[in-house]
């Protein structure tokens, strides 16, 4: 395992519906709200899923009310559930195997978000003891992902996620305090914790907020346009409509797809490697 090993293995982590059984259509409840205009049981399909397991208004699901199926990302999951777990069998032709499909999806859905923190973190420069530790950890999650149905059903994947977060709020220490060391200015340590912060509506355009730590901040509705964020922790941070157009966000730590996707941002928003610019931003 090297940085770039592990940066393909992050990139490589994105959603190919082609292969998978409209899991997220199917498997997932549904709440009507601003992001859905129907209620839908988890275990139902969704009204507007068709036979070949393709979306009926997949060009305007933002139009039709459906914005939160925009946002959602499964990292890839729904195929390897599809496609490796229940070995290309699907619901429709096996009722029979519906149920403990729907129910393995979040579980690999987990998993994912698991290896592609990890994976992240490997791609990074950090020291050797830490790397070897993340090594181990990325290969015990991809092998999770070769467990059958019932194997799946029985994890308790908070026995993975605890030893995770450690090694990841260490990464992200040694990072952004790398950063942090050749920024300008006084080095006050206070200034750059900002985790679980409620930031919700706050003005920060133009901000030089590089190297902070905002994991698990609010920041629904934060006005970032044009901050330079290089460096940031984001995860876990609520990026509900947040604006970050023009903002750079080229180097910041553990976005995920999702977060991206519920934010707003535009053609000159900068992005990692790994994020995709959403199709419903401005160009």
């Amino acid at each position: 395992m090297d940085n770039e090993t592990a940066k393909n293995i992050r990139e490589s982590l994105t959603a190919d519906c082609t292969k998978c059984f409209g899991l997220c259509c199917t498997a997932l409840t549904i709440i009507a709200s601003s992001d859905f205009p129907i209620n839908k049981p988890a275990g139902t399909p969704c009204i507007h899923l068709q036979s070949d397991y393709g979306c009926q208004i997949h060009g305007n699901l933002r139009e039709k009310g459906f914005k939160g199926c925009t946002v959602f990302d499964c990292l890839g999951a729904g195929q390897v559930v599809s496609q490796v777990t229940f070995k290309g069998q699907n619901w429709r032709d096996i009722p029979e195997i519906g149920d403990k499909m729907f129910q393995v999806f979040p579980i690999m859905e987990q998993i994912h978000e698991m290896i592609a923190y990890t994976s992240e973190a490997l791609s990074y420069d950090i020291p050797h003891v830490l790397f070897n530790k993340l090594s181990l950890q990325l290969k015990e999650l991809q092998n999770l992902t070769k467990l059958d149905a019932e194997q799946l059903l029985s994890l308790d994947l908070v026995i993975y996620r605890f030893p995770l977060n450690e090694l990841l709020s260490e990464t992200s220490k040694y990072i952004r305090e790398s950063l942090i060391a050749k920024l300008p200015g006084t080095k006050n340590a206070k200034n750059y914790n900002h985790e679980r912060a409620d930031w919700i509506g706050k003005k920060l355009k133009g901000k030089d907020l590089r190297a902070i730590d905002l994991r698990g901040a609010y920041l629904i509705a934060t006005d970032m346009r044009n901050a330079d964020l290089r460096g940031v922790d984001f995860i876990g941070a609520d990026l509900r409509d947040v604006d970050l157009r023009g903002a750079n966000l080229s180097t910041g730590m553990f976005l995920t797809q999702m977060q991206i996707n519920s934010a707003k941002g535009d053609a000159k928003t900068t992005l990692p490697s790994h994020i995709q610019r959403p199709s419903h931003w401005i160009n």
